[in-house]
């Protein structure tokens, strides 16, 4: 895959998912092939806005670990079955090959041939034996077609180093013989005479007229070569088709989707050094070697909207970062390589978007605009968070005389669909908008949940504090909380995990499902203080 791939945090919310839409087509803009992808199913609120907007939904990417695909591996040219061994053996020998794929009509791994394999043919028992074609055999004897019948030969080779009464008399000819001669024209008329498959003859001799006539008239395959007997007896076993003696079971060989990961240790134990490449299906893609996973090639990604491990897609780790855009405090990430890093504190991602679009002198066209806005508008809570700034405002105000869109209906109506909690689980309402974070060297979690009616979480409220207790334990966090931000009344519902500390962390008198007015930002409102409230623990 040469295609980079844009994508926000896990738990994708709006802003994500419309900036990473965003930046993908900003990077196009500027001549790069990049992709905007999810790392989950979007929401209510996301879709609704995709569809308003007339803009496609980003596939869902499972993980950015490196795959077999990715690697730099040798597009080596596959021959078929039947190709003869002299071709595999002229091929690899040109270049420089030890294992040779073989594949069929359609593409598809059917076995592999390898030098020993070729090496091995030319001692066998049954050596005698030809399992071929009329060309392959023309071909490797650098011979000329006298009288083709056929294209298949099937059949025992028999070099005639007898008087023509011996092998008369030992009845040595007969419809599966395949016969290499000199210009011995009895012997000639003979093999015509014994209905033999194929005669080849040698020393570069001109053929009497009388003898292709009857070869004609008898239909037997007939060829002339300038090799010598000995020479001519020595190539024509290489002539057999290349599937007489190549590996069509236990083949170790890897699927493109197959992670590097899980298969290092299978190439570093294998007594193998090449191992075919294939698609899904089956199709085959290349070779690789061992050298091939000792600097693999890795997933080329932009980041937008989350600058975190923990957040960002499994495999991170193996993924090369070009660069990230985002509004949040700066993370854990790292890189091998400077990059661009566009880091500020506005209300969202796309704002910074709008930004540079504006610098770069790019157009905002198409369903941009519109994701641009219905980003800042739900990241902002249509301005009224405390984390939109002037710049946010600016880039609404221009956008929406863009989309000549009724704002406050769009952004009521997005809300409406981004909180509505009907069918969902405890479970699926609690993940929806989760992040996880290193504050002052411990482990928390956070939901938040947007409403437009607290009796919905309320009636299940117990389900809620037990779902959030047991997540708190299996995750070894310090505190696991969940805040339920009232859009219409501009504050958060608190809960939490049984935590002696709670009260001194929030430096008020806390208890489950308190209502602090004002609080609706997480980034801005919720981590800050409690990060200097578990500072202020650790100091005691």
């Amino acid at each position: 895959m040469n295609d980079v791939l844009v994508f926000g945090h896990k738990n994708p919310d709006t802003d994500s998912v419309t900036s990473a839409i965003v930046m993908a087509d900003y990077k196009k803009k500027m001549g790069v092939s990049a992709v905007p992808v999810t790392l989950d199913e979007i929401g209510k609120d996301s879709r609704y806005v995709l569809d308003y907007f007339n803009a496609d939904i980003p596939a869902v990417l499972d993980n950015v670990k490196i795959q077999m695909k990715d690697l730099n591996y040798d597009k080596t040219k596959p021959l078929t079955s039947k190709n003869s061994i002299f071709d595999a053996y002229s091929y690899m020998g040109k270049n420089r090959l030890r294992t040779l794929p073989l594949v069929d009509d359609e593409n598809y791994l059917i076995g592999i041939v390898t030098m020993k394999d070729i090496a091995m043919s030319l001692i066998s028992s049954e050596q005698r034996l030809i399992n071929s074609s009329f060309d392959n055999i023309v071909e490797a004897m650098e011979g000329v077609s006298i009288n083709k019948v056929g294209e298949n030969v099937d059949g025992e080779v028999l070099v005639t180093a007898f008087h023509l009464d011996t092998i008369e008399e030992m009845r040595l000819f007969n419809s599966n013989t395949i016969v290499i001669v000199g210009d011995r024209t009895d012997i000639l008329k003979h093999a015509i005479e014994s209905n033999v498959q194929l005669i080849i003859v040698t020393g570069c001799k001109e053929i009497d007229a009388e003898i292709i006539e009857s070869a004609r008239n008898n239909k037997i395959n007939l060829i002339a070569t300038c090799f010598d007997t000995y020479e001519a007896t020595k190539t024509i076993f290489l002539t057999n088709y290349v599937q007489n003696i190549m590996i069509s079971e236990n083949i170790l060989y890897f699927k493109e989707n197959d992670y590097l990961e899980e298969s290092r240790e299978i190439i570093r134990d294998s007594e193998h050094s090449k191992f075919p490449l294939v698609t899904e299906d089956g199709k085959y893609m290349g070779i690789l070697g061992r050298g091939h996973i000792i600097s693999p090639a890795k997933k080329k990604v932009i980041l937008v909207d989350h600058n975190e491990y923990t957040q960002s897609a499994e495999g991170i780790r193996e993924a090369e970062i070009l660069e990230i855009v985002d509004h949040h405090k700066i993370g854990d990430i790292s890189t091998t390589l400077p990059i661009s890093f566009r880091n500020q504190p506005v209300g969202s991602t796309n704002t910074i978007l709008y930004n540079m679009y504006k610098e770069a002198g790019f157009p905002i066209d198409g369903p941009i605009p519109g994701l641009m806005l219905a980003g800042i508008v739900s990241d902002t809570l249509l301005l009224k968070s405390p984390t939109t700034t002037d710049r946010d405002r600016e880039a609404v105000e221009d956008l929406v005389k863009i989309t000549g869109i009724d704002l406050n209906a769009f952004a009521m109506e997005m809300f409406k669909k981004g909180t509505d909690l009907s069918g969902k689980s405890v479970e699926e309402i609690f993940f929806s908008d989760y992040k996880e974070f290193v504050l002052e060297g411990v482990k928390v979690g956070i939901s938040q949940v947007f409403t437009l009616n607290i009796d919905a979480i309320s009636e299940n409220i117990d389900e809620f504090l037990t779902f959030i207790k047991n997540l708190n334990n299996s995750r070894h966090q310090y505190i696991t909380m969940c805040i339920i931000t009232d859009i219409i009344k501009q504050g958060s519902y608190i809960f939490y995990n049984d935590n002696k500390s709670i009260d001194s962390l929030f430096e008020r008198k806390m208890k489950q499902g308190i209502f602090v007015e004002g609080w609706v930002s997480r980034k801005k409102q919720i981590i800050p203080v409690l990060s200097e409230g578990i500072k202020k623990i650790n100091t005691k």
